[in-house]
């Protein structure tokens, strides 16, 4: 029976950092189990010792030696949890002195400056980013002349997700609009989105994975039965062909990659916040 390791992302701010690169990392090892844990604002002594207990606890419990993925910037705090016992691995280490040497400056000892709200403009634009997406989520608004995205496909084919990672981690104003039945037996797009044609990109999904989902919203209904799905796509699929839309499938792509795709596909250069 394959071992479980515990991965503990330990930080003195909101270990979203911490957990994003260990996550990655630990994608790279498909045959161990891991149980993941964050523990976030660890910006004492004390509370660096209670996760140390923590960590040391679990490690116990599973048999195996636990591992601590830490962005901790304090060289005390990093100590104490070292006391844990477990394999620690320092984010930052690696980069800090390449970068001091490179730069001439020493690196100050400042906490949550990677998710911090440091820069008000770029706050409130995410937020207001965020608005505009759900405020024009299922084409519920019609109007996209402020739309940096839109992006069109079948009901549930991802588009709404995409729309509010854009604007959470981007900034980007991105509206969504689903093709209807009206739209489909037409077979073209409508009149207001063919005005937006240089923002529009089009998600498509296998109908089998879409009748999944589906039937987990609506089961055993017309919308979600598996000939509604087929013709549906297919559908889809004809128009963006015939409007030489770039289409990307979202069946077995995360959201990170349709908004990296969509991203480059319409030329929109934007820092992740």
């Amino acid at each position: 029976m394959t071992q479980t390791r515990p991965v503990f992302y330990v930080s003195d701010g909101t270990g979203i950092t911490a957990e994003t690169i260990g996550h990655s990392l630990l994608t790279q090892f498909a045959d161990t189990r891991f149980t993941t844990d964050r523990i976030s604002f660890v910006d004492t002594a004390e509370k660096a010792r209670e996760a140390a207990n923590r960590i040391r606890e679990a490690g116990e419990a599973a048999g195996a030696r636990p591992i601590v993925v830490n962005s901790c910037v304090d060289n005390e705090l990093y100590r104490i949890l070292a006391e844990s016992g477990g394999l620690m691995l320092d984010i930052f280490a690696p980069f800090i002195e390449p970068l001091e040497r490179e730069l001439g400056e020493q690196r100050s000892l400042r906490v949550g400056q990677a998710h911090g709200m440091v820069n008000f403009e770029a706050y409130h634009r995410r937020i207001n980013a965020m608005n505009y997406a759900l405020t024009h989520d299922d084409g519920m608004i019609m109007d996209f002349e402020d739309a940096e995205i839109i992006l069109v496909g079948v009901s549930r084919a991802g588009k709404t997700p995409t729309c509010v990672y854009l604007a959470l981690h981007y900034g980007i104003r991105a509206a969504n609009y689903p093709l209807t039945e009206e739209d489909l037996e037409a077979d073209r797009l409508p009149a207001k989105l063919r005005s937006h044609r240089h923002k529009l990109f089009g998600l498509t999904i296998d109908p089998i994975r879409l009748h999944q989902i589906r039937q987990e919203r609506r089961p055993n209904s017309r919308y979600s039965q598996l000939d509604t799905c087929k013709r549906e796509v297919a559908q889809a699929e004809h128009i963006f062909l015939n409007e030489k839309l770039t289409t990307l499938s979202t069946t077995h792509t995360s959201i990170e990659e349709i908004a990296s795709k969509v991203l480059t596909t319409l030329g929109i250069h934007r820092e992740m916040f």
